[in-house]
């Protein structure tokens, strides 16, 4: 059954960290959208810092995934897949800044920014390394750490596609590893025993059609900034 807006609000007032302030989530989210004449409909429309979101990989349309299953090889870290459906809550994802950074909830993301991707399940970050993925030999992409440990494994550049600058609903995005430089990138190739159905996510080092994805449904909070 799809997360509705409200349960996501609700859980955003009680999950948010403390130091990012209580502005509720009041935006759109799960195919609800704002009229054109809504106060909220520019608001809803700008990833920030404090979002939950689905990504939608562009060219499979299947959405950024993660449960508590482990690889069987690798680093034997937390799994992260391609999901078919897109009801599906364990494919949601808050929008954090990395440590010691000054962004605050709220603040929009502009091309170049250092983000990290919080599971919004198990509190795990989204984390590529050099270990070889389990279907295709790229670099694995797994969920590691908590919402007390992190490193710099879990940082990501948002390169943002085309003349925009800032990250938009729907915007062609590619995410690039800081420590590995390969991007978030999926494919066809699918799992056949522990997430069956499920394709495999791994990291790349060259820009390609399959390394570009797209913010989808989620929970877009406000954002003050010049249009």
């Amino acid at each position: 059954m799809a997360v509705s807006f409200f349960a996501l609000s609700i859980f955003l007032l009680f999950t948010l960290d403390s130091d990012y302030g209580s502005t509720p989530a009041s935006a759109a989210s799960e195919g609800v959208q704002a009229s054109r004449n809504s106060p909220l409909c520019y608001f809803t429309r700008v990833i920030s810092y404090g979002s939950v979101i689905k990504l939608m990989h562009e060219r499979t349309k299947f959405r950024l995934h993660s449960h508590d299953v482990p690889y069987g090889s690798g680093s034997g870290q937390q799994s992260v897949t391609g999901f078919p459906n897109v009801d599906d809550a364990n494919s949601y994802w808050i929008v954090r800044p990395i440590q010691d950074s000054s962004a605050k909830q709220g603040d929009s993301i502009k091309t170049g920014s250092l983000i990290r991707l919080q599971h919004m399940k198990t509190r795990k970050w989204l984390h590529s390394h050099l270990h070889a993925s389990p279907i295709s030999g790229n670099m694995e992409v797994s969920c590691f750490g908590s919402d007390s440990e992190s490193d710099t494994g879990d940082h990501w550049s948002v390169e943002i596609e085309g003349s925009g600058k800032t990250w938009r609903q729907d915007q062609r995005v590619r995410l690039r590893h800081v420590d590995t430089g390969g991007y978030l990138h999926s494919h066809d190739k699918k799992y056949q025993r522990i997430a069956g159905g499920q394709q495999e996510v791994c990291g790349v080092g060259q820009k390609k059609p399959d390394n570009v994805w797209l913010a989808a449904e989620g929970v877009y909070l406000p954002v003050t900034e010049s249009k």
